[in-house]
């Protein structure tokens, strides 16, 4: 039998905490009451990782509402190392593996001191080689999410990570498509399955979709992480509040992927403890169309199929012609060893 899976299932909070160390406490609670196996921040200096001239994507625009520059935007977003302590204190405490992804090389170190040990690549540094390598060297653990990737892009990084160091064991490749929300025509998730053939690594499905259907339907297509942003409120002010989950909705994502794993079961085709009670009832026996004697020789014209299905298949009706009842049967009871010897 095939071991029943578990998904990783990781509660992104992201940058939905709005600065707010109050926040992010809070949505730990709530990865923790969804039954999330991680919650995952970002770590990132924002003078380190945009431009003063850096512009923002239409959906920023869209949901902060303001004419801030990205840079502004992302400075009232940024988490201190006192406050990544809490956090990850409060994880600790309500028992659930804090994760984040460093935006660069200090915050990296920042992370790998307080004893993280999976590196989480964006994206968006999907083609940043020094950054690659960087994390490489950290982080013993990699997953790399690939929204706006090609398949060769996807190789050239992988190779980056395995020539740092990182075992191939190791590493995850999360399918993903960046846009907020991502249309259903635009999730391909087959792609998610060729990753994994061409590459050979775990594979995942980072979501940034309406609702739950797709990362579900992800888990039963092979994923092994399932990556989701969620908050505390779609009504908040703040770039991705409004394509995140809120609580109850990641409550019932985790509970549908574990439904998931449930039925996905073997790779066995066998009748199941619950249905073996339904053999006798649904199928069928070779049965007696009249009374015959002990000796007689059984023809076709002697035979019929009926429930119940407690005697001789109707598989084996041809074997019995030609063959003499052992004992004698009456009319539609149902052909056993007793009455004849195949």
């Amino acid at each position: 039998m095939t071991e029943q899976k578990h998904t990783l299932i990781i509660a992104e909070a992201g940058v939905n905490h709005n600065g707010s160390l109050e926040l992010a406490l809070r949505l730990v609670d709530e990865a923790v009451n969804a039954g999330a196996d991680i919650v995952k921040f970002q770590t990132f200096k924002a003078s380190k990782l945009v431009s003063s001239s850096a512009g923002r994507a239409e959906y920023q625009k869209k949901n902060t509402g303001n004419d801030d520059t990205q840079l502004a935007m992302l400075k009232k977003l940024e988490l201190s190392e006192a406050d990544h302590h809490a956090i990850i204190e409060h994880c600790r405490k309500k028992g659930i593996r804090f994760l984040s992804t460093p935006f660069d090389a200090d915050s990296a170190a920042m992370l790998k001191e307080m004893g993280v040990t999976t590196g989480k690549i964006p994206s968006g540094e999907m083609t940043n080689l020094l950054y690659l390598r960087m994390m490489a060297e950290n982080f013993p653990e990699i997953i790399m999410s690939t929204g706006m990737c090609t398949m060769k892009e996807i190789g050239e990084a992988l190779e980056v990570v395995l020539a740092a160091g990182t075992s191939k064991e190791n590493i995850t490749i999360l399918h993903c498509n960046t846009e907020y929300p991502t249309p259903l025509v635009d999730v391909n998730l087959r792609a998610m399955t060729s990753i994994q053939k061409q590459f050979g690594t775990h594979i995942g499905y980072s979501d940034h979709t309406d609702g739950i259907l797709v990362p579900v339907a992800a888990v039963a297509m092979g994923a092994t992480v399932i990556e989701k942003h969620f908050t505390l409120s779609r009504q908040m002010e703040g770039p991705d509040h409004a394509a995140s989950l809120e609580p109850a909705e990641l409550k019932e994502m985790v509970k549908q992927i574990r439904q998931v794993e449930i039925m996905m079961g073997s790779d066995q085709k066998l009748p199941s403890p619950s249905e073996i009670k339904n053999i006798p009832v649904a199928r069928r026996s070779v049965v007696a169309k009249r009374p015959l004697q002990a000796g007689h020789i059984l023809t076709m014209d002697d035979m019929d199929v009926k429930r119940p299905g407690t005697g001789i298949s109707p598989m084996k009706i041809e074997q019995l012609i030609g063959k003499a009842l052992r004992s004698p049967i009456g009319e539609d009871e149902v052909f056993t060893d007793e009455h004849v010897r195949l």
